[in-house]
């Protein structure tokens, strides 16, 4: 599909310069500044996030981390060869190939869509512009994916382990599931490549970003689903007939009062008994950990982590109609839940619900 975009030594020697850093910021630095806190929290016994911030305030280790967080990704964007900047040389060669004509069921947009005023507030992950405003952000925010956790070998592979996650959770035959922000269509992927009996749909604001999810299901001459522009909140897809609603990544990235919406707008769309299942950050119970949590969506432009880590989200699915709710630890990779993995990572949680009935 772009296969008129050349390989390039020096984009691709810049980029894995910047992964190889990040390795070393997530598995050497920040044992480093772990080992840091502990010794200086001996005396102090800071109990929240604000003892903690404290404390290290003046600590050059907790300052570095922050500049190399802040600033990798700033470079992996926007840098030298950073992929906006790269991707643009490409331009004619990427709308070529996002004009291909893929199956009229596959993708529904709206030329009229109106964005809502959080989601266009902000530049999230430090995309500039965001992953909505610029035809060809869609392709550059599938590509930046590729090392957004960096430990992670393959960003697929957190995409199926979720998926895995969701089936073996059901316990009824799932006949159609609903995967809402679903970006360029990683989370989508499994369902539709992977069980053909299931139908899916992917719910994004984004059209640049549908246009890359419509574009690989094409190439894939995939039958069982289809794309729409709308928000999660208001999908405008019929209700009561889903047997798993879905998200990956999505809560962090809206308003407390937007999530409430979300969750009342998935209780709607299932079945009785149909499933939620969302894919989120939670980080409770380590001041230190929330810190850093907490520093990470300063630096990554992610406004809205703290709000969703302080919601009581129990709360917020039975006021949206679950009975049921849990709150689950995910593992991303095999390992990374371990108490031998002192290496940085996000703060993986599944939220589950069950819908009565």
């Amino acid at each position: 599909m772009f296969e008129d975009i050349p390989a390039n030594r020096e984009f691709d020697a810049y980029q894995s310069f910047l992964l190889d850093c990040k390795l070393a910021w997530t598995r050497q630095l920040f044992p480093v500044l772990r080992d840091r806190f502990d010794v200086a929290a001996r005396d102090a016994r800071p109990k929240t996030v604000r003892d903690v911030a404290a404390l290290m305030e003046d600590d050059t280790t907790a300052q570095m981390f922050g500049w190399f967080e802040r600033h990798l990704q700033r470079m992996k964007y926007s840098g030298l060869r950073g992929l906006t900047v790269h991707y643009d040389g490409y331009r004619e060669e990427i709308l070529r190939a996002l004009d291909s004509a893929v199956p009229e069921h596959l993708l529904e947009l709206h030329p009229d869509f109106q964005q809502p005023e959080y989601y266009t507030s902000v530049d999230i992950h430090q995309h500039p512009g965001g992953v909505w405003s610029d035809e060809i952000a869609g392709f550059v925010y599938e590509r930046g994916a590729q090392s957004t956790a960096p430990m992670l070998k393959k960003s697929q592979s957190l995409f199926h382990r979720m998926t895995a996650e969701a089936l073996t959770r059901t316990d009824r035959e799932v006949k159609k599931v609903v995967d809402l922000g679903c970006g360029w269509g990683g989370s989508t992927q499994p369902y539709y490549e992977d069980h053909p009996e299931i139908d899916v749909t992917g719910v994004e604001l984004s059209a640049p970003c549908l246009r890359v999810a419509a574009l690989r299901a094409a190439e894939l001459q995939a039958q069982n689903v289809r794309y729409k522009q709308a928000d999660a909140s208001d999908t405008g897809l019929d209700g009561g007939d889903t047997d798993i609603v879905t998200s990956t990544m999505m809560l962090h990235e809206m308003p407390p009062s937007h999530i409430k919406g979300v969750l009342r707008e998935a209780h709607r769309l299932l079945a009785p008994g149909g499933l939620s299942i969302h894919l989120d950050f939670l980080m409770h119970n380590d001041p230190f950990k929330v810190w850093v949590h907490h520093g990470h969506s300063a630096r990554n432009n992610e406004p809205f982590m703290v709000p969703l880590n302080g919601m009581d989200i129990v709360a917020a699915h039975k006021e949206a109609g679950f009975d049921d709710v849990e709150i689950v630890p995910f593992e991303e990779f095999d390992g990374s839940l371990s108490p031998d993995n002192t290496a940085w990572r996000f703060p993986w949680t599944m939220i589950i619900a069950r819908k009565s009935g």
